[in-house]
Protein backbone atom coordinates (compact mmCIF):
# COMPACT_ATOMS: atom_id res chain seq x y z
CA UNK A 1 0.00 0.00 0.00
CA UNK A 2 1.57 3.43 -1.04
CA UNK A 3 2.51 5.83 1.96
CA UNK A 4 0.94 8.68 0.58
CA UNK A 5 -2.49 7.48 0.66
CA UNK A 6 -3.44 9.20 4.32
CA UNK A 7 -1.42 12.19 3.04
CA UNK A 8 -4.23 14.36 2.63
CA UNK A 9 -4.32 17.32 5.30
CA UNK A 10 -6.99 16.58 7.35
CA UNK A 11 -9.62 19.62 6.55
CA UNK A 12 -12.55 20.84 8.77
CA UNK A 13 -13.76 22.66 6.14
CA UNK A 14 -15.47 19.78 4.69
CA UNK A 15 -14.10 21.27 1.45
CA UNK A 16 -13.10 18.69 -1.32
CA UNK A 17 -9.34 18.41 -1.94
CA UNK A 18 -10.24 18.69 -5.54
CA UNK A 19 -11.83 22.13 -5.60
CA UNK A 20 -10.30 23.35 -8.08
CA UNK A 21 -11.93 20.89 -10.47
CA UNK A 22 -15.26 21.78 -9.16
CA UNK A 23 -18.11 23.03 -11.92
CA UNK A 24 -21.50 24.33 -11.63
CA UNK A 25 -24.11 21.23 -12.58
CA UNK A 26 -27.32 22.08 -13.05
CA UNK A 27 -29.63 19.64 -10.54
CA UNK A 28 -31.58 16.89 -12.79
CA UNK A 29 -35.07 16.49 -12.13
CA UNK A 30 -37.89 14.95 -13.93
CA UNK A 31 -40.81 13.42 -13.35
CA UNK A 32 -41.68 9.79 -13.07
CA UNK A 33 -45.48 8.85 -14.49
CA UNK A 34 -46.04 5.37 -15.73
CA UNK A 35 -42.44 4.54 -15.86
CA UNK A 36 -41.84 7.36 -18.30
CA UNK A 37 -40.12 10.97 -17.71
CA UNK A 38 -41.85 14.20 -18.32
CA UNK A 39 -39.68 16.88 -18.65
CA UNK A 40 -42.72 19.41 -18.47
CA UNK A 41 -43.33 18.06 -14.89
CA UNK A 42 -40.52 18.02 -12.31
CA UNK A 43 -39.83 16.05 -9.31
CA UNK A 44 -36.57 14.89 -7.90
CA UNK A 45 -34.93 11.49 -7.40
CA UNK A 46 -32.64 11.74 -4.76
CA UNK A 47 -34.39 14.14 -2.03
CA UNK A 48 -37.03 11.82 -0.69
CA UNK A 49 -35.42 9.85 2.80
CA UNK A 50 -35.39 6.06 1.63
CA UNK A 51 -38.13 3.99 3.08
CA UNK A 52 -39.24 0.16 2.62
CA UNK A 53 -41.98 -0.06 0.92
CA UNK A 54 -41.73 2.49 -1.98
CA UNK A 55 -42.19 5.80 -2.47
CA UNK A 56 -43.50 8.81 0.00
CA UNK A 57 -46.33 9.43 -2.91
CA UNK A 58 -47.98 5.81 -1.60
CA UNK A 59 -47.47 6.54 2.14
CA UNK A 60 -51.09 5.79 2.55
CA UNK A 61 -50.83 1.92 1.19
CA UNK A 62 -47.73 1.14 4.05
CA UNK A 63 -49.94 0.22 6.62
CA UNK A 64 -51.78 -2.20 4.82
CA UNK A 65 -49.21 -3.82 3.39
CA UNK A 66 -47.01 -3.88 6.52
CA UNK A 67 -50.46 -5.66 8.07
CA UNK A 68 -50.87 -7.68 5.25
CA UNK A 69 -47.40 -8.89 4.81
CA UNK A 70 -47.64 -10.01 8.66
CA UNK A 71 -51.00 -11.23 8.43
CA UNK A 72 -50.03 -13.68 4.83
CA UNK A 73 -46.50 -14.37 6.24
CA UNK A 74 -47.90 -16.09 9.87
CA UNK A 75 -50.62 -18.08 7.39
CA UNK A 76 -47.43 -19.26 4.52
CA UNK A 77 -45.81 -22.22 4.67
CA UNK A 78 -42.29 -22.81 4.09
CA UNK A 79 -41.64 -23.92 0.71
CA UNK A 80 -41.27 -28.04 0.11
CA UNK A 81 -37.13 -28.60 -0.07
CA UNK A 82 -37.70 -31.75 -1.20
CA UNK A 83 -39.20 -30.62 -4.51
CA UNK A 84 -36.36 -31.52 -7.41
CA UNK A 85 -38.63 -30.76 -10.34
CA UNK A 86 -36.44 -28.69 -12.60
CA UNK A 87 -38.08 -24.54 -12.91
CA UNK A 88 -37.61 -22.30 -15.66
CA UNK A 89 -34.83 -19.83 -15.58
CA UNK A 90 -36.08 -16.25 -13.76
CA UNK A 91 -36.57 -13.81 -16.56
CA UNK A 92 -37.13 -13.62 -19.98
CA UNK A 93 -35.68 -11.80 -22.81
CA UNK A 94 -35.35 -8.05 -21.93
CA UNK A 95 -38.03 -5.74 -23.62
CA UNK A 96 -37.48 -1.84 -23.89
CA UNK A 97 -38.62 0.12 -20.67
CA UNK A 98 -39.23 3.22 -18.94
CA UNK A 99 -36.41 6.06 -20.68
CA UNK A 100 -33.79 7.09 -18.34
CA UNK A 101 -33.47 10.42 -16.13
CA UNK A 102 -31.29 13.23 -17.82
CA UNK A 103 -27.86 11.32 -18.31
CA UNK A 104 -28.67 7.75 -16.82
CA UNK A 105 -28.89 4.85 -18.51
CA UNK A 106 -32.11 3.27 -19.96
CA UNK A 107 -33.12 -0.21 -18.19
CA UNK A 108 -30.81 -3.07 -19.48
CA UNK A 109 -30.17 -7.03 -19.11
CA UNK A 110 -33.33 -9.11 -19.15
CA UNK A 111 -36.44 -9.00 -17.05
CA UNK A 112 -36.08 -10.67 -13.67
CA UNK A 113 -39.24 -12.12 -11.02
CA UNK A 114 -39.40 -10.67 -7.95
CA UNK A 115 -40.86 -12.50 -5.36
CA UNK A 116 -41.92 -12.56 -1.73
CA UNK A 117 -43.98 -10.27 0.31
CA UNK A 118 -41.25 -7.25 0.66
CA UNK A 119 -39.98 -7.48 -2.89
CA UNK A 120 -43.51 -7.41 -4.73
CA UNK A 121 -45.46 -5.38 -2.48
CA UNK A 122 -42.80 -2.35 -2.63
CA UNK A 123 -42.62 -2.73 -6.77
CA UNK A 124 -46.23 -2.51 -6.60
CA UNK A 125 -46.07 0.88 -4.48
CA UNK A 126 -43.48 1.99 -6.96
CA UNK A 127 -44.95 4.15 -10.14
CA UNK A 128 -41.75 4.14 -11.91
CA UNK A 129 -42.35 0.16 -12.47
CA UNK A 130 -44.03 -0.79 -15.50
CA UNK A 131 -45.55 -4.18 -14.87
CA UNK A 132 -45.66 -7.21 -16.91
CA UNK A 133 -47.26 -10.21 -14.82
CA UNK A 134 -48.51 -10.76 -11.57
CA UNK A 135 -48.69 -14.16 -10.00
CA UNK A 136 -50.56 -15.08 -7.04
CA UNK A 137 -51.70 -18.17 -4.58
CA UNK A 138 -55.56 -17.69 -4.50
CA UNK A 139 -55.23 -17.58 -0.33
CA UNK A 140 -52.27 -15.16 -0.62
CA UNK A 141 -54.24 -12.68 -2.49
CA UNK A 142 -57.64 -13.66 0.06
CA UNK A 143 -55.18 -12.38 3.04
CA UNK A 144 -54.92 -9.07 2.21
CA UNK A 145 -57.54 -6.22 2.64
CA UNK A 146 -60.13 -5.08 0.30
CA UNK A 147 -58.40 -1.48 0.03
CA UNK A 148 -54.86 -3.84 -1.04
CA UNK A 149 -56.58 -6.01 -3.20
CA UNK A 150 -58.48 -3.18 -4.81
CA UNK A 151 -54.96 -1.39 -5.51
CA UNK A 152 -53.42 -4.27 -7.14
CA UNK A 153 -55.81 -4.86 -9.91
CA UNK A 154 -56.24 -1.01 -10.68
CA UNK A 155 -52.56 -1.62 -11.24
CA UNK A 156 -52.68 -5.21 -12.58
CA UNK A 157 -54.78 -7.93 -13.72
CA UNK A 158 -52.98 -11.00 -11.31
CA UNK A 159 -53.39 -14.38 -12.00
CA UNK A 160 -54.02 -17.45 -9.59
CA UNK A 161 -51.75 -19.72 -9.43
CA UNK A 162 -51.28 -22.95 -7.24
CA UNK A 163 -47.63 -23.10 -5.02
CA UNK A 164 -46.26 -25.51 -7.58
CA UNK A 165 -47.07 -23.84 -10.34
CA UNK A 166 -45.95 -20.52 -9.22
CA UNK A 167 -42.46 -21.83 -7.87
CA UNK A 168 -42.23 -23.55 -11.33
CA UNK A 169 -42.27 -19.94 -12.95
CA UNK A 170 -38.70 -19.58 -10.95
CA UNK A 171 -35.37 -20.18 -9.48
CA UNK A 172 -35.01 -23.43 -7.85
CA UNK A 173 -35.79 -23.31 -4.14
CA UNK A 174 -37.00 -19.44 -4.20
CA UNK A 175 -38.81 -18.87 -1.01
CA UNK A 176 -42.11 -17.00 -3.14
CA UNK A 177 -44.06 -16.78 -0.06
CA UNK A 178 -47.29 -17.25 -2.80
CA UNK A 179 -46.24 -14.36 -4.47
CA UNK A 180 -44.01 -13.12 -7.76
CA UNK A 181 -43.95 -9.94 -9.80
CA UNK A 182 -42.53 -9.59 -13.20
CA UNK A 183 -41.69 -6.15 -13.60
CA UNK A 184 -39.61 -4.01 -16.20
CA UNK A 185 -36.17 -3.43 -15.10
CA UNK A 186 -36.16 0.37 -13.63
CA UNK A 187 -34.19 2.84 -15.68
CA UNK A 188 -30.64 3.47 -14.18
CA UNK A 189 -29.57 7.28 -13.39
CA UNK A 190 -25.80 8.87 -13.54
CA UNK A 191 -23.50 10.20 -11.28
CA UNK A 192 -24.71 13.47 -12.98
CA UNK A 193 -28.18 12.65 -11.62
CA UNK A 194 -26.33 12.88 -8.16
CA UNK A 195 -26.57 16.05 -5.77
CA UNK A 196 -23.81 18.51 -6.27
CA UNK A 197 -21.23 20.47 -5.27
CA UNK A 198 -23.48 23.64 -4.96
CA UNK A 199 -26.11 21.93 -2.80
CA UNK A 200 -26.02 22.65 0.97
CA UNK A 201 -27.17 19.48 2.12
CA UNK A 202 -25.27 16.54 3.79
CA UNK A 203 -25.23 13.46 1.20
CA UNK A 204 -23.86 9.82 1.31
CA UNK A 205 -23.78 7.92 -1.60
CA UNK A 206 -22.07 3.88 -1.47
CA UNK A 207 -19.64 2.36 -3.72
CA UNK A 208 -18.92 -1.13 -4.06
CA UNK A 209 -15.82 -2.38 -5.32
CA UNK A 210 -16.67 -5.52 -7.23
CA UNK A 211 -18.60 -7.20 -4.63
CA UNK A 212 -20.14 -10.31 -6.44
CA UNK A 213 -22.55 -11.56 -4.05
CA UNK A 214 -26.33 -10.64 -4.07
CA UNK A 215 -27.27 -11.28 -1.11
CA UNK A 216 -24.38 -8.84 -0.05
CA UNK A 217 -25.59 -6.63 -2.13
CA UNK A 218 -29.54 -6.66 -1.78
CA UNK A 219 -28.60 -6.59 2.34
CA UNK A 220 -26.46 -3.35 1.52
CA UNK A 221 -29.26 -1.65 0.15
CA UNK A 222 -31.19 -2.40 2.66
CA UNK A 223 -29.41 -0.88 5.15
CA UNK A 224 -28.88 2.13 2.66
CA UNK A 225 -32.85 2.81 2.88
CA UNK A 226 -32.64 2.34 6.53
CA UNK A 227 -30.13 5.53 6.49
CA UNK A 228 -30.52 7.85 3.77
CA UNK A 229 -28.17 6.74 1.25
CA UNK A 230 -28.56 8.58 -1.89
CA UNK A 231 -27.23 6.04 -3.95
CA UNK A 232 -25.62 2.43 -4.37
CA UNK A 233 -22.72 2.84 -7.19
CA UNK A 234 -21.61 -0.20 -8.64
CA UNK A 235 -19.43 -1.56 -11.59
CA UNK A 236 -20.94 -2.95 -14.87
CA UNK A 237 -18.02 -6.10 -14.25
CA UNK A 238 -17.92 -7.85 -11.08
CA UNK A 239 -21.16 -7.48 -9.61
CA UNK A 240 -24.45 -9.12 -9.71
CA UNK A 241 -27.36 -8.24 -12.22
CA UNK A 242 -30.45 -7.32 -10.22
CA UNK A 243 -32.36 -10.59 -9.80
CA UNK A 244 -35.04 -12.38 -7.67
CA UNK A 245 -32.36 -13.01 -5.15
CA UNK A 246 -31.12 -9.51 -4.69
CA UNK A 247 -34.69 -7.84 -4.73
CA UNK A 248 -35.52 -10.26 -1.67
CA UNK A 249 -32.52 -9.64 0.41
CA UNK A 250 -33.22 -6.18 -0.31
CA UNK A 251 -36.53 -6.34 0.73
CA UNK A 252 -38.20 -3.38 -0.82
CA UNK A 253 -34.82 -1.20 -0.87
CA UNK A 254 -34.66 -1.83 -4.63
CA UNK A 255 -37.35 0.31 -5.44
CA UNK A 256 -36.02 3.19 -2.80
CA UNK A 257 -32.53 3.37 -3.42
CA UNK A 258 -31.12 3.94 -7.08
CA UNK A 259 -28.81 1.24 -8.09
CA UNK A 260 -26.09 3.11 -10.87
CA UNK A 261 -24.24 1.25 -12.96
CA UNK A 262 -20.56 2.34 -14.53
CA UNK A 263 -18.29 1.04 -16.70
CA UNK A 264 -15.13 2.60 -15.55
CA UNK A 265 -15.28 2.88 -11.28
CA UNK A 266 -11.72 4.68 -11.16
CA UNK A 267 -13.31 7.56 -13.57
CA UNK A 268 -16.71 7.06 -11.29
CA UNK A 269 -14.54 8.11 -8.31
CA UNK A 270 -12.87 11.12 -10.05
CA UNK A 271 -16.75 12.41 -11.40
CA UNK A 272 -17.32 12.28 -7.53
CA UNK A 273 -14.85 13.97 -6.69
CA UNK A 274 -15.38 16.74 -9.39
CA UNK A 275 -19.16 17.03 -7.47
CA UNK A 276 -17.92 17.73 -4.18
CA UNK A 277 -17.89 14.04 -2.53
CA UNK A 278 -14.91 13.33 -0.19
CA UNK A 279 -13.89 9.82 -1.14
CA UNK A 280 -13.30 7.36 2.14
CA UNK A 281 -11.98 4.23 1.14
CA UNK A 282 -12.41 1.31 4.06
CA UNK A 283 -9.75 -0.77 5.11
CA UNK A 284 -9.14 -2.41 8.25
CA UNK A 285 -5.62 -1.26 8.52
CA UNK A 286 -6.23 2.73 7.89
CA UNK A 287 -5.25 4.98 11.46
CA UNK A 288 -8.38 6.95 11.43
CA UNK A 289 -11.62 5.41 12.75
CA UNK A 290 -14.75 6.29 10.06
CA UNK A 291 -15.72 8.97 12.93
CA UNK A 292 -12.77 10.80 12.63
CA UNK A 293 -12.18 10.42 8.98
CA UNK A 294 -15.51 11.95 8.42
CA UNK A 295 -16.14 14.85 11.08
CA UNK A 296 -16.71 17.96 9.25
CA UNK A 297 -17.26 16.56 5.96
CA UNK A 298 -20.39 17.42 3.91
CA UNK A 299 -20.96 15.19 1.15
CA UNK A 300 -19.13 11.51 1.47
CA UNK A 301 -18.58 8.76 -1.31
CA UNK A 302 -18.17 5.68 1.02
CA UNK A 303 -16.12 2.83 -1.08
CA UNK A 304 -16.28 -0.69 0.41
CA UNK A 305 -14.51 -3.79 -1.16
CA UNK A 306 -15.42 -6.81 -2.23
CA UNK A 307 -15.65 -10.07 0.28
CA UNK A 308 -12.32 -11.51 1.18
CA UNK A 309 -9.74 -9.25 -0.44
CA UNK A 310 -10.96 -5.51 0.11
CA UNK A 311 -10.54 -2.43 -1.68
CA UNK A 312 -8.11 -3.26 -4.98
CA UNK A 313 -5.42 -1.17 -4.51
CA UNK A 314 -5.99 1.36 -7.75
CA UNK A 315 -9.31 1.81 -6.28
CA UNK A 316 -7.30 2.96 -2.77
CA UNK A 317 -5.22 5.05 -4.66
CA UNK A 318 -8.65 7.30 -5.64
CA UNK A 319 -9.61 7.62 -2.06
CA UNK A 320 -8.69 11.08 -0.50
CA UNK A 321 -9.02 9.43 3.08
CA UNK A 322 -8.63 5.95 4.34
CA UNK A 323 -11.03 4.49 7.43
CA UNK A 324 -11.68 1.21 9.71
CA UNK A 325 -14.77 0.54 12.01
CA UNK A 326 -12.86 0.31 16.14
CA UNK A 327 -13.96 -3.69 16.07
CA UNK A 328 -12.41 -5.53 19.10
CA UNK A 329 -9.40 -7.69 18.19
CA UNK A 330 -11.28 -10.72 18.62
CA UNK A 331 -12.07 -10.43 14.98
CA UNK A 332 -10.03 -9.26 12.05
CA UNK A 333 -12.78 -7.94 10.22
CA UNK A 334 -16.88 -7.89 9.28
CA UNK A 335 -19.02 -9.13 6.38
CA UNK A 336 -18.97 -5.93 3.66
CA UNK A 337 -23.13 -5.90 4.45
CA UNK A 338 -22.35 -5.67 8.27
CA UNK A 339 -19.31 -3.26 7.66
CA UNK A 340 -22.03 -1.21 5.43
CA UNK A 341 -24.53 -1.36 7.99
CA UNK A 342 -22.91 0.05 10.62
CA UNK A 343 -20.98 2.44 8.52
CA UNK A 344 -24.05 3.83 7.28
CA UNK A 345 -25.57 4.24 10.55
CA UNK A 346 -22.00 6.02 11.82
CA UNK A 347 -22.66 8.41 8.67
CA UNK A 348 -26.16 9.06 8.91
CA UNK A 349 -25.59 10.17 12.92
CA UNK A 350 -27.02 14.03 13.94
CA UNK A 351 -24.14 16.21 13.55
CA UNK A 352 -21.61 13.58 11.77
CA UNK A 353 -21.23 15.60 8.55
CA UNK A 354 -21.57 19.46 8.23
CA UNK A 355 -25.31 20.06 8.17
CA UNK A 356 -26.30 16.93 9.60
CA UNK A 357 -29.14 17.72 11.75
Amino acid sequence: MPTDLQSVPFNHSGIPPHKHLLRYTPKVTGTIENSRIKSTEKESFFNDKAIFFGPPENAGLLQHVKRNISNAMSRSKPANPRMKKSRAAAGTAGRPGARAPHGGKAPQGQESWLYGDHAVLAALANPRRKLRRLVVTRAKFDAFDPDLQGHIQSLIAPEFFDKDALAALLPENAIHQGIALLPAPLAEPAIEDLPGAEETEPAVVAVLDQVTDPQNVGAILRSAAAFNVKALIVPDRHSPPVTGVLAKAASGALETVPVIRVGNLSRALDQLADRGYWRIGMDGKADKTLEQAAQGLQKVALILGSEGKGLRHLTAEKCDLLAKLPIGPQIESLNVSNAAAIAFYELDRPGRLTGKK
